[in-house]
């Protein structure tokens, strides 16, 4: 079924009433790059412990072969631009730095729920069949997100839009349709280093290549237990994520303000202390997260990086908050805490 280009700036406007930010279109074959650039990922160990982006990576590499039927791919935005410096509870030690997209809601029940809203009107208005995505399958959104005309992949790997700076998520809705697609964006990154020189790890071996197992996202969030010790000094009081390279990106003096209080930092979360995350039970974690992507890592990792903190934190009122926890029944958080101990 063939969509004229009327109905796809009808896709697009639709997507702007339910809350996205940005939409643009491409086709599910634009992305020719991605497997060879995924083998090389993979190839260097860049993945990690993510043993599925090797396991999946024929799907993440060709998104023709995720759904051989789809003909259109709607890339969208939705953003989450931080109304406060999301650096600045970096000088505060006391104080557990959390990534900005972590700070209330998970973005994964939000934007697949504008997601089905737009898939199901697109449906209704054209027929078809659709399925939508968010982050969660082998879907290379980033590469799409270029293809389409969104954004391009900055020297950090994140996208990055001439509309919205880079503090936005993505989501993807594949349909049987054939709609209009959009130009793809060229990279306006230039001389600029801003983003790899401000890295705490050096993750960044080459401008747009990364290495995750040196990436403090993914060493807080997806690194099963415990972290090299080179490298827990550099994680400072982050115990969350890390914002570091996309806060310092100098497109973000056109990001635009968050319109979905979902993504408001909650007061609790945008600099809590450490002494009271660190005293969190399994109980206590789940209550306080409930709701939040936080929730995902558990409590034993969670507080391993909470104390990972404190060691790093060179204030020796948070020894106790330590020393209570080196006999923890889980062995990587036991060890993260005598490692904190013996730091202060």
């Amino acid at each position: 079924m063939k969509v004229s280009a009327v109905e796809a700036d009808r896709v697009k406007s639709k997507a702007l009433e339910e809350g996205f930010s940005l939409a643009r279109i491409t086709g599910p074959e634009t992305v020719p790059e991605v497997a060879e650039r995924l083998e090389a990922f993979v190839a260097a160990g860049y993945h990690g412990q993510m043993g599925w982006l090797a396991e999946r990576r024929h799907w993440r590499g060709d998104p023709t072969a995720l759904w051989p039927d789809a003909r259109s791919v709607i890339i969208l935005a939705e953003v989450y631009t931080p109304d406060h410096d999301p650096l600045a509870v970096l000088e505060r030690r006391d104080r557990a730095a959390i990534s900005v997209y972590a700070q209330n809601r998970d973005y994964h029940d939000l934007v697949k729920k504008r997601l089905k809203r737009v898939g199901r009107w697109l449906i209704e208005e054209a027929g078809g069949e659709i399925k939508v995505f968010v982050d969660t399958a082998p879907v290379p959104e980033k590469a799409l997100g270029q293809a389409a005309g969104l954004g391009w992949q900055g020297k950090h790997t994140n996208l990055v839009s001439r509309d919205l700076g880079n503090w936005f998520f993505l989501g993807a809705i594949f349909t049987t349709l054939e709609l209009k697609r959009d130009m793809a964006e060229i990279d306006h990154c230039g001389s600029c280093r801003a983003c790899l020189d401000v890295c705490p790890t050096d993750a960044f071996p080459a401008p747009y290549k990364l290495d995750a197992r040196r990436c403090i996202s993914y060493l807080t969030i997806e690194h099963r237990g415990p972290v090299e010790e080179e490298l827990r000094g550099k994680l400072g009081n982050r115990i969350y994520g890390c914002d570091d390279c996309l806060a310092v990106c100098p497109w973000n003096k056109f990001a635009v303000a968050a319109s979905e209080i979902g993504y408001a930092g909650r007061e609790d979360l945008i600099a809590p202390e450490l002494a009271e995350l660190a005293a969190l039970d399994d109980t206590a974690f789940r209550e306080r997260f409930r709701g939040s992507p936080i929730k995902r890592i558990g409590r034993d990792r969670f507080v391993r990086n909470v104390l990972y903190a404190i060691g790093n934190s060179g204030d020796p009122r948070l020894k106790p908050s330590a020393q209570r926890l080196v006999n923890d029944a889980d062995p990587t958080v036991a060890d993260a805490a005598r490692w904190a101990v013996s730091r202060l």
